[in-house]
């Protein structure tokens, strides 16, 4: 926004006094004016000289340029009050504007932390709890294996127990094979002896 020519760079304060300040002075004018037309009455009514009738009605001319100047001055200065005034208005509402948007993003960054937040409690809780899962597995495995461990040692004694059973019944299978044998040799032994003997009987008579 461009500013008026002659403008006081110092804000709306500046601005206020100079405007209070020039009133002051037209009002002091115009008492002066009013005081000079009461001294020119009074001169009618009493007859004065020439030459100060003629210094009296300058110094009225001169008042009176001067009260139309000041009034000049303060037209330009509350034009620029009304400046002032209009660009603090526009400037409040962009501020105004900003501070919402602000808050705005503010709020949506806290929000959002929250929810960050939130999420990461329930990740840890989430982590404690598979933790605590795999350490409970853990824990069941290391028993599954102590006690696969413990199998194993039986099954190995079972094993062991069952090459010394084999062991033992190849043993008595062959003890019993061989007493068989033993006893199937005497048995054809007697029986040979008989049949010799039942062959010579006869041969007696």
């Amino acid at each position: 926004m461009a500013t008026p020519e002659g403008w006081a760079q110092g804000g709306s304060g500046s601005v206020c006094l100079a405007f209070d300040q020039l009133r002051d002075v037209i009002e002091s004018q115009e008492e002066l004016i009013h005081q000079l037309r009461n001294v020119m009455v009074l001169q009618d009514e009493n007859f004065v000289s020439k030459e100060e009738f003629q210094a009296v009605e300058k110094q009225l001319v001169e008042e009176k340029a001067a009260h139309a100047k000041t009034k000049v001055l303060l037209a330009k200065e509350e034009e620029k009050l009304q400046f002032a005034l209009g660009e603090i208005e526009v400037l409040s509402k962009q501020l105004e504007k900003e501070k919402l948007a602000f808050e705005k993003a503010l709020s949506s960054v806290k929000s959002r932390a929250l929810q960050e937040s939130s999420k990461k409690d329930q990740l840890i809780t989430k982590c404690n709890e598979i933790e605590s899962h795999i350490i409970k597995q853990e824990d069941i495995l290391n028993g599954k294996e102590n006690e696969i461990k413990e199998l194993q040692q039986v099954i190995s004694q079972q094993k062991q127990i069952f090459r010394n059973h084999m062991s033992d019944f190849r043993i008595q299978k062959q003890q019993e094979n061989y007493m068989a044998q033993v006893l199937a040799q005497k048995h054809k032994k007697v029986s040979g002896t008989c049949q010799a003997r039942s062959h010579q009987r006869p041969r007696e008579k």
